[in-house]
């Protein structure tokens, strides 16, 4: 389970640069991204919080960073 958990906190990182960014795009509705942003960098600390309890931390932190460090690139690429 600790690795399905490490898994949706890779990708809740990739949700706080997205808000961020839509947010900046989107005037009108930067309330909502910037609210997006918060609760999804929330959830990506606890996610990565419960997968530590049995996955050591730097793997869970490697693996973390590279889930949302790639994610976030191609998610920019289109």
């Amino acid at each position: 389970m600790a690795w399905w958990y490490l898994a949706l906190a890779g990708l809740f990182e990739m949700g706080w640069p997205l808000g961020f960014k839509l947010a900046d795009l989107c005037p009108q509705y930067r309330p909502l991204y910037l609210f997006l942003a918060v609760v999804s960098m929330g959830l990506s600390g606890l996610f990565l919080y419960w997968a530590q309890r049995t996955i050591p931390m730097g793997t869970a932190y490697l693996v973390w960073t590279g889930i949302g460090g790639m994610g976030t690139v191609l998610i920019g690429i289109l």
